[in-house]
């Protein structure tokens, strides 16, 4: 087993809590399950946004799902580039997994899949229905 960084981003429409809060959840349950990730594996996460996004930490919509209570999480804004996109989150994990460099998945939603297009190309279609329930 290795230690793996999962990246992945998503963005927002507004700076509101709620929506932030939805968006880091359905990002992380996304990787979570492209990957097949137990949290009990995860040696951390690295949360990031962009310098609009200050209405609340999104990693509290991590530490209250069941079973990520004890992760350790850590937020940080990026760096203001100009021409960046604007209004996103982004997430890395660190995880223990059998998953070649090759076999992980990175997760790109909404307006931020073209960030990293190099690493998106050819995966399969994420079903948001089933992931978010």
């Amino acid at each position: 087993m290795s230690v793996r960084g999962i990246r992945g981003a998503i963005t927002v429409q507004a700076n509101e809590t709620e929506e932030i809060l939805a968006a880091t959840k359905e990002l992380l349950l996304t990787i979570v399950k492209e990957n097949r990730i137990d949290p009990d594996d995860i040696c951390s996460v690295f949360v990031t946004v962009t310098h609009d996004l200050n209405a609340t930490f999104p990693a509290r919509a991590i530490r209250t799902m069941p079973g990520w209570e004890l992760v350790p999480l850590l937020c940080s804004s990026e760096i203001p580039v100009a021409g960046g996109l604007e209004k996103c989150i982004r997430l890395l994990l660190l995880v223990n997994t059998h998953l070649s460099p090759r076999e992980v998945k990175h997760v790109y939603l909404g307006e931020a899949a073209g960030l990293r297009p190099d690493l998106v190309e050819g995966q399969s279609a994420i079903d948001r229905e089933s992931i978010l329930g």
